[in-house]
């Protein structure tokens, strides 16, 4: 159930991430390009999910859509986008000032081309920094969610429910909850170790074609 709950774990986490980039890239991207009034209705709709509590979100969205492992997914998911938006909004507020950049636009090339070909791809190294950081937080708030009672319904494993379930048999079965907290703690640390190698692998000062 361990293995499970941890597969399960994993599965949110990235699949949350997959959901919150498909969220943030544009919406960042569209901010920090344009600016103007688009910046501002962006950051006035983002400042307004991030001002409620990431648990809270994903309580209120999972009762909402009722409990299921796409509904997590897609809880989980709508509340880690405003994290990627701001990020990529400050890194495109940054590049689009380059050189290359306004060379792009003398040339000729349309908008999408230049934030598709030319900006984007700089602002991959920071994001890819960032999505352990993203996929950790998602990770975190299922294994609340599911000790709280509100995550994945029975008999579906997870790491939240064996926290939960070894907290009672503290006394008669000890290693359930520790057992379940040390593989919570391994899987931060590989999805850290993995983000870390996929950064050094992704970093655009290696590739001629960015600069």
């Amino acid at each position: 159930r361990i293995l499970l709950g941890a597969r399960v774990s994993f599965a949110v986490g990235f699949i949350s991430v997959l959901i919150s980039l498909l969220i943030g890239i544009p919406m960042g991207a569209l901010a920090g390009f344009y600016g103007g009034w688009i910046d501002k209705v962006v950051m006035w709709f983002i400042n307004v999910v991030w001002s409620i509590p990431t648990l809270l979100m994903v309580i209120a969205i999972t009762l909402a859509l009722g409990k299921g492992f796409w509904q997590v997914f897609i809880a989980v998911g709508f509340t880690m986008w405003v994290e990627v938006a701001r990020i990529v909004r400050g890194q495109v507020l940054g590049i689009r000032e380059k050189e290359y950049v306004q060379a792009a636009r003398v040339l000729g090339y349309g908008d999408r081309q230049i934030i598709f070909r030319h900006i984007l791809p700089n602002v991959l190294s920071t994001l890819v920094t960032f999505m352990p950081f993203v996929v950790i937080s998602a990770i975190t708030s299922i294994t609340a969610l599911d000790f709280l009672g509100f995550g994945l319904p029975p008999p579906t494993p997870s790491l939240g429910e064996l926290l939960k379930q070894g907290t009672s048999t503290l006394r008669t079965a000890p290693w359930i909850v520790t057992s379940a907290f040390g593989t919570l703690i391994i899987l931060l640390t590989v999805v850290t170790f993995i983000g870390e190698a996929v950064r050094e692998s992704f970093d655009p000062k290696k590739f001629t074609i960015y600069r």
